[in-house]
């Protein structure tokens, strides 16, 4: 699945882009980490297997899904995702029966979209599931990370994906802190990351950004294809990027 979503990824996006300040501080964390993100599109289930294979390859991933979903998309069951009603009460239950039983793995990794629903990076409040917050109380040795996820247009033809990793937090930090304050420490945690990156990402600079996967560039087809052979023709490099040529590189 890594293969194949490097594939699509490359074919439909210019880049999956990772701020350089939103690497993950949780190296040397001897127990299960939870990573929770806002959820803006159909994108970030393939973004988040990249992530998990470019920055986690030692650690197991598991990911709730909502269950019709999981229904038409069978292949992610294969790869660490478990099935959750989202639109019933019994759904919470669910996914903490789950998540106490997977967490129980020191190498665990759970990646949760903790909005429940597609969502726009503007939004705010976030709102986040409640579920997110009580996974400190089934897993105290854990602990859980804000990831940032967006998307944009560019210079190129394909979108532009980015990502960042917030501060962590212990699941015994959040413990210390009252019952109904530890989700809006969690939301507050989120949306501190999401507005940095949005910062970014509206300064179009690649250069605050590592790419984890890079795209297929310009155009395409014929015309990408006549533009190649004049460059043969004349003796210049044939660049296809958009960019390129906007920076004043050579290109035809």
């Amino acid at each position: 699945m890594v293969a194949y979503f490097t594939r699509f990824t490359r074919r439909h996006l210019n880049a999956v882009r990772l701020a350089d300040w939103g690497r993950p501080a949780i190296a040397d964390h001897p127990g299960p980490v939870v990573v929770y993100c806002n959820h803006p599109a159909w994108w970030d289930a393939a973004v988040v297997v990249l992530l998990a294979d470019r920055l986690f390859p030692a650690r197991v991933s598991f990911a709730p899904f909502d269950a019709k979903m999981l229904e038409r998309y069978g292949i992610f069951s294969r790869i660490g995702a478990f099935a959750v009603d989202i639109d019933s009460p019994r759904g919470a239950a669910q996914f903490l029966r789950a998540a106490r039983l997977l967490l129980a793995r020191r190498d665990a990794m759970m990646w949760i979209t903790a909005q429940g629903r597609f969502s726009d990076v503007r939004v705010r409040p976030l709102g986040l599931k409640a579920g997110v917050a009580h996974v400190a109380e089934i897993a105290p040795d854990a602990v859980l990370v804000p990831l940032a996820l967006e998307y944009a247009f560019w210079e190129e033809r394909g979108g532009e994906a980015f990502a960042a990793f917030g501060a962590p937090i212990l699941a015994r930090d959040l413990l210390a802190l009252p019952r109904g304050q530890r989700l809006p420490r969690l939301e507050a945690d989120l949306t501190a990351t999401l507005d940095r990156l949005s910062g970014d990402v509206i300064a179009r600079d690649p250069a605050r950004f590592d790419d984890l996967v890079a795209g297929t560039k310009g155009v395409g087809g014929v015309y990408d294809g006549w533009r190649r052979l004049r460059g043969l023709v004349t003796g210049r490099r044939f660049d296809p990027a958009h960019r390129a040529a906007a920076l004043g590189k050579p290109a035809p």
